[in-house]
């Protein structure tokens, strides 16, 4: 303390001094230090400003590919519309931003451009700088998507949060994944709903069910399958283990299966009905508790090329990209079978084992972690994703749940439909 002190004592009679040069000195070291310190500041907004002109052009000419099935001026009035709330959402506080996309054949052509106002820079003479970003993105024909969502129904999902029920902004972001992917290009896409809480009310082959016989369905709530067989997307045998169907853990035996059909609370296989899944979602209401593994077992399913769901495309399928999205707001509070126990514990092992098992078939898992204050369950969630730091996304406080799905959308319309 008293060395700085000391120093800045000296600093000021060499500041003030009127002997000899020293002014004049000061005078002319004070300049160019005033210009270094400004022209890095001035670079630093330059650099974010163009990281983020950069991405918000990189969105809008994703919109611009993606949407085959509009005409060309549609098409790029999706682009200019794309990027004003992009550029709007990143805060580049800038006027006179222009951009301008071409569509050639199978190529989308993207700039931008606007001048960014300096600061100390001018001392130098300079009054703006120009900040300009491109874009090129080739389309393939035969990209496809084939989409899960696996969204946590259970009786939290009714609680505000940021001044919205949790699961009304859920089910609006969902709604809204579903139409922009729509709109892109419906030909390419097929999604299924999976939704969740202690039990999965799903419509099944009557063989695949334990005390059910016939060639029939079968329908109704279901746990988990018999350890390990919970962990795979195999397709049940004769084998009771292999089964769903399984009695219901006791200490949730109060909340049956009677309010699943009235909450519409039922699996929807891979479809190209968008509008009914939009209805669905519409009239989905929360019950009861929470079985996350359970959730991503069915994911995992209706994603399967095999029974008892086969409407997705073979994992030898190149062309498909298979995406999981996973979303629940807390931990797991129903107990999952494993080897010889069957705890909440043993569930929770169970979701990681399988996002291991479906990562190893290639399908891509996203995890969105709804206000969850447990750490574990985030940690969780997060080495369950394909990509952590790309595909994990933790709600705070504020219910962004809709920028999530959003993120979500890009990144989907990126790896799916478009080639670089």
């Amino acid at each position: 303390m008293v060395g700085q002190t000391a120093a800045a004592a000296v600093l000021r009679r060499f500041r003030t001094s009127q002997s000899g040069t020293t002014a004049v000195v000061f005078a002319l070291t004070l300049v160019p230090m005033l210009m270094a310190g400004g022209m890095a500041i001035d670079y630093v907004r330059y650099a974010n400003a163009e990281t983020r002109l950069q991405a918000s052009l990189d969105a809008a000419a994703l919109a611009v590919a993606a949407a085959g099935n509009l005409s060309d001026s549609q098409r790029i009035a999706a682009g200019h519309s794309t990027f004003d709330h992009d550029i709007e959402r990143a805060g580049v506080a800038a006027g006179g931003i222009t951009s301008d996309f071409k569509i050639s054949g199978k190529t989308v052509e993207a700039t931008a451009s606007f001048d960014l106002p300096v600061g100390l820079m001018q001392i130098a003479g300079f009054s703006k700088m120009a900040v300009t970003a491109s874009t090129e993105i080739n389309i393939p024909d035969d990209r496809r998507a084939e989409i899960a969502l696996v969204l946590d129904y259970s009786g939290s999902m009714k609680d505000v949060l940021g001044g919205q029920v949790k699961y009304v902004a859920m089910k609006n972001a969902a709604k809204k994944l579903i139409s922009d992917l729509e709109m892109a290009n419906p030909k390419k896409l097929k999604i299924a709903l999976v939704p969740f809480s202690h039990h999965v009310y799903v419509t099944l082959p009557a063989a695949y069910v334990m005390g059910q016989a016939g060639t029939g369905s079968w329908t109704g709530c279901t746990q988990d399958r018999k350890y390990p067989y919970n962990l795979t997307d195999a397709t049940p045998t004769a084998d009771d283990t292999t089964k769903w169907g399984q009695a219901q853990a006791k200490v949730h035996a109060s909340d049956g299966c009677a309010a699943y059909a009235p909450n519409h609370l039922t699996v929807t296989p891979l479809t190209t009905d968008f509008t009914a899944l939009k209805t669905q979602l519409e009239d989905m209401r929360p019950y009861a508790w929470t079985h996350i593994a359970l959730g991503a077992e069915f994911g995992f399913h209706v994603l399967s090329p095999d029974a008892p769901f086969t409407e997705g495309a073979s994992y030898g399928d190149k062309n498909t990209q298979k995406v999981m999205v996973l979303l629940t707001d807390g931990e797991q509070t129903e107990p999952g079978f494993g080897p010889g126990v069957r705890n909440v514990n043993q569930g929770q092992k169970n979701l990681s084992s399988i996002c291991e098992n479906a990562k190893a078939r290639n399908i891509t898992i996203m995890t969105i972690a709804y206000n969850i204050d447990d750490t574990e369950t985030v940690n969780r969630l997060r080495n369950c994703t394909t990509d952590p730091d790309k595909n994990f996304f933790d709600i705070g406080s504020e219910n962004n749940v809709s920028a999530a799905f959003d993120e979500i959308r890009k990144q989907i319309t990126a790896s799916v439909y478009i080639s670089r």
